[in-house]
Parts: structure tokens; sequence; C-alpha cells
């Protein structure tokens, strides 16, 4: 089977959607990133180039032998290039509108196709096939003059179009004699003109992500990687509410050496882990607007936390029993957080298989819902700090943080010192073990820390005191019980002798400067232990589903980042080097590589490592200053 992870997104920080090397749409969600799949070829278990596949969205051109594609720069709008032997064929240009209008912004859950003909007339054919409830049955339909109404189970969505109609229904090949515009969006109608209005949107489209790129402060070198990586983080923002999800996508597994391992995971919601590391990179780009977003979404999360008011979620129906990882919200505890949430800040994400959909390449299960939700990992309080903070000391921001943001912050630094040294399912949330590991540990420290710093800022002398009594404790039970004397260096859980990428991160959060001896020992440890060839484990040791098959993508950024910080920068850019030459055509990478870096694998586009890629460009680049 030829179907892979070679995918183009488009979107609008509202609508998002994949197109495969040959101009489909195969992955698209309606009415959010996390809803039904209008378009789900991706997990059909079939590949579109067999044909006659569901869920997709498909303009054939007759005889067809040559496809190009390439975003328009600095856009995530996408233009494909099809043609056939006599060169006859077509420009299609692919985006969801995005742009100022009437005073706002408007990113309707919409995609636009401007179809052209080039070097001639040729024939196509468009195949519209949207499917509902995760693949149970197609979109019911009705037609108007110059539309179809697409009825799912959650949303209709109507495409206005001046190409003809019944071509379009009846999937008729046609000659394609003039430029067409399609226009699939809300059920209401469109009154104008369909290619002069979306001409329109393509101009003002264009010039909004022209005009956002051109505030970021990228480095020197590799510019366009990073550009490319930042604009998709920016697509994995849901901005009506602020949240950022971990992928566009769910259930692409892991690896496929074992393919019922089950390690498949649906990504459409907002990790506060995941999150943190995304305003992270994005603010060393300067993007404030990504930040002052997401502050939103966390004020909202940490009132309702702090008051105790967020209720407790229930296992879904196609999981086991799952000893140890308790209740999520002890009842009224002030202060306690989620790893995850939906992107409208829902806590219940209930997680369930779709039985109607086989999975990537027939890999399934394809869940819905992520029962981590219910898990306790406690680095989530340091993130909620860690992506908070900047606003007491950045004086770009419309909104600065107050003495009152401050106080709604400490139930949550209160509930970090009361469990950084409390059993947890960790960052790579096991389902089946706890243990105190030591990255969630470090996080507690960072979020008592940092609320040193914010106090300090404020001027309240005493609550800066406390906090840093408290960061100083909690460095003091890490720094005893996280260190094995007898190994020489840090461990992954507390009086534990494993070994874990996530402890290469305690020179990120300034735990530790790299040049400690502890710090340099457990790099090499870590090095030594997880490091395949030129790729990164997480662990190397079995979890709930086996032992791991893939590197993960991002542990092997921050690998290239402690060679960099340990004098090894030479070797930190031929590894980085590497990394860039294993994106797909778009410049993305997804969560897993395989070992001998031949196919990427899990959920896509994946934020985690297009962080990494931005991070290592910035830890790497020469200066502006050698060529001015």
């Amino acid at each position: 089977m030829s179907q892979n992870l070679d995918l183009f997104p488009i979107g609008n920080c509202a609508a998002s959607a994949l197109i495969d090397r040959a101009g489909r749409y195969i992955w698209a969600c309606a009415p959010r990133v996390d809803g039904d799949p209008f378009f789900c070829a991706l997990l059909t278990g079939k590949d579109p180039a067999d044909g006659d596949v569901e869920g997709l969205w498909e303009i054939e051109v007759e005889g067809a032998t040559h496809t190009t594609q390439a975003y328009l720069r600095n856009t995530p709008i996408l233009r494909t290039e099809i043609r056939n032997a006599e060169g006859a064929g077509i420009e299609i240009i692919d985006f969801s509108p995005r742009y100022r209008h009437l005073g706002r912004q408007y990113r309707p859950l919409a995609f636009v196709r401007i179809v052209r003909p080039i070097g001639g007339a040729p024939r196509i054919r468009i195949r519209l096939r949207p499917m509902a409830n995760y693949g149970e049955r197609a979109c019911y339909t009705t037609t108007g003059s110059n539309h179809i109404r697409y009825v799912g189970e959650e949303v209709t969505l109507r495409l206005t179009t001046d190409a003809p109609v019944s071509h379009i229904v009846e999937e008729r090949a046609f000659r394609l004699e003039e430029p067409i515009g399609l226009f699939l969006g809300p059920d209401e109608g469109l009154d104008a003109d369909v290619s002069t209005t979306t001409a329109r949107m393509l101009r003002e489209t264009t010039d909004y992500w022209r005009g956002w790129v051109r505030t970021l402060s990228v480095p020197l070198e590799w510019q366009e990687a990073v550009i490319r990586a930042a604009i998709t983080l920016k697509l994995c923002a849901y901005e009506e509410t602020g949240a950022i999800v971990a992928a566009l996508t769910t259930s692409l597994p892991e690896h496929a050496a074992d393919p019922g391992a089950g390690r498949n995971w649906d990504y459409r919601y907002c990790w506060l882990r995941d999150a943190y590391y995304v305003v992270q990179a994005l603010n060393r780009l300067g993007a404030a607007d990504m930040l002052e977003n997401y502050l939103v979404y966390l004020r909202n999360l940490v009132e309702l936390a702090s008051r105790g008011e967020m209720p407790g979620g229930g296992t879904g129906p196609a999981q086991p029993d799952l000893p140890g990882l308790g209740q999520a919200h002890p009842p009224g505890k002030a202060g306690h957080v989620q790893p995850v949430y939906g992107v409208g800040l829902e806590p219940v994400l209930t997680e369930w298989i779709a039985p109607n959909l086989p999975g990537y390449r027939g890999i399934g299960p394809v869940r819905v819902g992520n029962q981590a939700h219910e898990h306790l990992q406690h680095d989530v309080y340091g993130q909620i700090v860690l992506s908070t903070v900047q606003a007491f000391f950045d004086e770009r921001l419309l909104r600065p943080a107050t003495a009152d943001d401050f106080r709604a912050l400490e139930p949550i630094g209160e509930r970090a010192f009361e469990l950084h040294d409390k059993p947890d399912a960790s960052l790579w949330e096991f389902r089946g073990r706890e243990a105190v590991h030591t990255y969630s540990s470090v996080m507690c420290w960072a979020a008592c820390d940092r609320l040193g710093n914010a106090a300090g800022k404020l001027g309240l002398t005493e609550r800066a005191d406390h906090w840093n009594a408290r960061a100083a404790q909690v460095r003091e039970t890490i720094e005893r019980r996280a260190w094995n004397a007898e190994a020489g260096r840090f461990a992954a859980t507390f009086e534990g002798d494993g070994l874990d990428a996530s402890l290469l991160q305690m020179v990120d959060v300034r735990f530790l400067p790299a040049d400690d001896p502890r710090m340099a020992a457990t790099m090499a440890a870590v090095e030594e232990g997880l490091r395949r060839g030129p790729y990164m484990l997480r662990y190397a040791v079995p979890d709930d589903f086996g032992l791991p098959e893939t590197a993960f993508n991002f542990c092997t950024f921050w690998l290239i980042e402690a060679l960099h910080l340990s004098g090894r920068t030479d070797e930190a850019r031929t590894l980085f080097e590497e990394m860039l030459g294993r994106r797909t055509a778009a410049g993305l990478l997804s969560e897993d590589i395989t070992l001998d870096g031949k196919e990427l694998w899990g959920n896509y586009p994946q934020t985690y490592s297009l962080v990494g890629l931005i991070n290592c460009a910035n830890l790497l680049s020469k200066s502006w200053q050698s060529i001015r």
C-alpha cells in the first residue's frame, strides 16, 4: 500500500484539512478539529490511489501523468498542478479563508478550491464524498441551482460553485475551459459571484499570512523550515477559545511492527504540556498573538480549577479498568488540573472506538476521545505557570498579568508543591503503572520557582519568599531522591535507576546548567541508553503495550539541544540536518520515525516535533550579526 503521511495541512485556526500528493482532501473534521471527520479517507484502510474510496474530495484529471505541489510562499495556501501526457492540466489552489472582515477576524469553517485550466482544456471529474458519524454513512445531500448541501451528524456544509452542479453530483467528467470556484462552508447562501469572491478571499488570505510571518523573528539559517513549522503550529490553534491541539489527527499508529499493539491515540485536544512547548517556541520567534490567545484559555481553566469546580471524567466504554490512575478530580480539591482538555475547556474526553473506520493502512483501532483526561500527571502545574509567567514581564502584551492573576495561580502552585513527590502517570501517560517521575517533580519545582519570580516582579515580597522557599524544598527533594549515587546520574524516577529522555529537560527549565557535572553525567547516560543511530527513544523499557518500536522525534531534538549545550555543536548541526531531511514534502514531521529513518509514523502534523525544529534552529543558527 502506498498510503503515507506525505500530506499538506491547510487551515485558518478554525477549519483544517490534510491534502495528499494527488490533491485529494483525505482528512477534515467538523464542526471543530475534534469533531466528526467529514473527510476520513485517511482512516478507511484503503489507499485513495486505488480508487472507489469514500470520505474524500478529489479533482481528477483524465490521463494524469504528473503532479507537483507547493505552498504559496509564507502561507498555508497549497498549489497543486496536475498534467496529462499531452501537457494539458489544471492548477488547484486550496485554502481556508482568513482575514479581517467587518472589524473582526473572518475564519469560517470553510474550504476553498480554485481550479484553473493550464495548457489546454483538460477533462476533469470532481468526487466530493463526505462521510458522517465516523465513517458510518455517506452524508445525505440536497441540491439547488448552484449548490449542494451535505448533511452530516453534527453539521451541514454547503458547496457553492459556478461549476455545473449535476457534474459534481453525478461525478461526470467534463471539459474545464474556464476557471471555477468551489466554496465548501456554512449552510448559508453565498450572495456573490463565486469566482470573484474566492479570488478576493485568496488575495486577502495571502496578505494575512504573509503579514503574520513578517512579525516573526526568525534565525538566519533554516528560515524556510522555521517559517513552515511556525505557520503549522498556528494552524493547530483553535482560536475561538485559545486552545492548541497536539495534532490535527487521531489514531495514526506509532508503528506497523505489531498491527494489534493498539498504539493509536486521539491527539485533537489541548494538552497543557504540548501547548506550553508550542507557546515557548513561538515566543522565541516573537509571536505574541499565540501566547496572548492561549493565556485566555489558561485563565479560564485556572479560574475553574482554583475553585475546584471542574467535574471528573469517566473511563470510555472501549477501555479496561485502569488501576492506580485514580480519580482525576478529587471533589472540591482547589487547584487540581487535568493534563488534557477539549478545545472548549471540556474536562471529559470519554474514549471510545469508532467501529466503521478500519484505520490508517487498516491498522486500528480508531479512537475518539482520550482516557488521559483521567490521569494524574503532575508536570502540568509547572507548564501552566511556565506558560503564564511571561505575562508578568512582557510589556508588549495587550493585557499584562496582574496581582489578581497571580493570586489565581497560587492554588496551582500549592498543588504543585503538594504533589512534587507523589506518583503519577508521567508525561508519557503510562496507563497501567505509576511512579514518582523526575520530570514531573522538576516541573513542580518550576511552578514554585517561577511564582517566586512573578511575586518579585509584582513587589509581593512575602509571597516571593514563600514561593522561593517552596522551590528550594522541592529542589532538595529532587536532588536527594532522583539522584542515583551508584550510577552517578539522575534517574527517571525517585529511588530508581531507569532512563528517560525527559531528563534532558532539566537544563531547559534551568533546574541545572548543562556544565553541572551531575547534568553532564546524566546527558551521557541518556544518550548511551536511548540513542539509536541518529534518533532517540523516549525510554527503552516495556510500557503498557510492549517495547517501543520507533524513535520519538521530539526527543531527538532534545538530544540535539543537549549536544550543542555540551560543546558538541558540529555533531548537533549534523543531526539537525538529518532531521530536516526526514520532513515530508510539506516541510513537516509526525510524532515518530522508524529507526532506519525511512518512514514517519504517529499523528501528524505533530506540534512537539515542530517545536523541536524551531528551538534547535534558533539555538544552532549563525547570528544575523555574522552577515551585517
